[in-house]
């Protein structure tokens, strides 16, 4: 099988794939004759062929996926105009810090925020995919340490956390993050998790980030 073609097979499994795609399972496709590092290779020069486009490929998180471009969100706003549910300060605040200081209890959560985390609030944000219990602190009464999932990576359009703008960036581009979120339909929920850490004050302590 030649290069164009291979492309095309991984092109027309990516696109026909509702869930991103790993490397590994993207062998399948030649019957494991292709060498990962050669699939990596075409998967850039994909990139590449769709880069003047208002459709992109991407790796994120959970392998790699089609996704349409932040600019064109304004255009397919249009065909779904019903608004996306909104998420309260709190529950942002929250996840911000899940986010940027995991694993971490209920209790580390209410020491930053300084108030009480109401549990529907947990309940919230697990619900949605985005959290996680990972196991738990070992202390007494051994209190469930929370981190953030696959799936938010992947609302986010980000392979890893790693990628989460830093401290200085997010609070000077307060809106970093809901500008990642907007390459994806799943996340056009106001999520602008940067200015709720920006407001989330401080315990004394070393840095979010």
């Amino acid at each position: 099988m030649n290069t164009a073609d291979a492309k095309r097979v991984l092109e027309t499994a990516l696109i026909c794939s509702q869930q991103p795609l790993q490397v590994r399972d993207m062998g399948l496709l030649f019957d494991d004759v292709l060498e990962i590092e050669t699939i990596k290779q075409l998967l850039l020069e994909l990139q590449q062929d769709w880069a003047q486009r208002g459709v992109e490929l991407v790796s994120v998180a959970s392998g790699w996926r089609f996704q349409s471009r932040p600019e064109m969100r304004e255009f397919l706003d249009r065909l779904h105009p019903e608004k996306p549910p909104r998420y309260s300060r709190a529950t942002l605040e929250t996840l911000a810090i899940i986010a940027y200081r995991q694993p971490v209890t209920r209790g580390d959560i209410e020491d930053i925020r300084g108030v009480t985390v109401n549990s529907l609030m947990i309940k919230q944000l697990e619900d949605r995919g985005w959290i996680e219990v990972i196991g738990h602190r070992d202390v007494i009464g051994r209190p469930a340490l929370f981190a953030t999932t696959k799936h938010f990576l992947d609302d986010l359009g980000l392979a890893s956390l790693d990628q989460l703008p830093l401290m200085d960036a997010a609070v000077g581009h307060a809106d970093a993050l809901q500008a990642l979120a907007g390459s994806d339909a799943a996340v056009q929920a106001e999520l602008d998790i940067a200015p709720a850490l920006a407001a989330t004050p401080d315990d004394g302590g070393e840095s979010f980030f």
